[in-house]
């Protein structure tokens, strides 16, 4: 069993029974998540586009790219036939580079974003929520983003995909909560993951071609709490909303940012 290196856990294992699917668990906050769940005695799947040695231990580990109606299927399938169901899914695969403006993105990249982003999430609930409403139970949480009120240009395919998927999400938990399943978003800030500094850096790079600051990615800025976020941070956030301390949530979108984006 997996130990949560970090020592955030409770050590209560309050999910023991569970079958929890997470996308994009090999590395950063997924990772993460995929920890604490075992953590909290969950069996867990987890997937990204390729494997790696960085999937945590006890964890089980299927191959596929998440971006596509076939890649979802087949994922669905793997969980259906390794798991024999799913109590708890985490939507945590998700990203996008930046570009010189809004207009500058290309079709193409607006495609990947949507389908990233928004799409992923939509076709595996598609295949995964109707088991959720037969046994009248279950928890499903999308993480999104802290920067989708920015609507920063660069950015924009990004956060107009989270924006929608927020949507999105409130949407389904009305859908679904007289079947008892639970549909909740988690909006991260600034973490400190191997793709949010990869982020990073490309910004850097397209702000150096623009003549532009670097904003609000740039190495130097900081929370209002003093440091970026980590892994575990995201991750207790989305524990917690799996957890039956969060029974009488639904619909509700937790924001984890240490203050970086103030809300109105």
């Amino acid at each position: 069993m997996a130990t949560n290196t970090n020592g955030s856990g409770s050590g209560i294992r309050e999910l023991a029974g569970k079958r929890a699917l997470v996308t994009g668990g090999s590395r950063g906050i997924g990772a993460a998540v995929v920890r604490q769940l075992l953590d909290a005695g969950a069996e867990v799947l987890t997937t990204a586009r390729s494997a790696t040695n960085t999937v945590p231990d006890g964890a089980a580990f299927v191959e596929a790219d998440v971006r596509t109606r076939a890649g979802a299927q087949a994922l669905a399938e793997a969980a259906e036939k390794q798991l024999g169901g799913v109590d708890v899914l985490v939507h945590n695969a998700g990203g996008a580079g930046p570009h010189e403006g809004a207009l500058a993105i290309p079709d193409e990249q607006w495609q990947d974003a949507l389908d990233l982003n928004l799409l992923a999430s939509v076709r595996l609930d598609a295949l995964l929520a109707p088991g959720m409403r037969e046994r009248r139970s279950g928890v499903i949480v999308h993480v999104s983003s802290a920067a989708v009120p920015t609507v920063a240009p660069p950015f924009l395919h990004y956060t107009a995909a989270k924006a929608a998927l927020d949507n999105y999400s409130r949407g389904l938990a009305l859908e679904l909560a007289p079947f008892g399943i639970r549909v909740n978003t988690v909006s991260p800030g600034r973490t400190a993951t191997p793709g949010g500094e990869a982020t990073r850096e490309q910004w850097a790079e397209v702000s150096a071609r623009m003549g532009a600051e670097p904003g609000p990615t740039s190495a130097d800025d900081t929370a209002p709490l003093g440091r970026d976020g980590r892994p575990d941070d995201i991750a207790d956030a989305v524990l917690f909303l799996m957890s039956d301390r969060a029974s009488w949530l639904t619909g509700s979108n937790l924001v984890v940012d240490g203050g970086e984006f103030p809300r109105g």
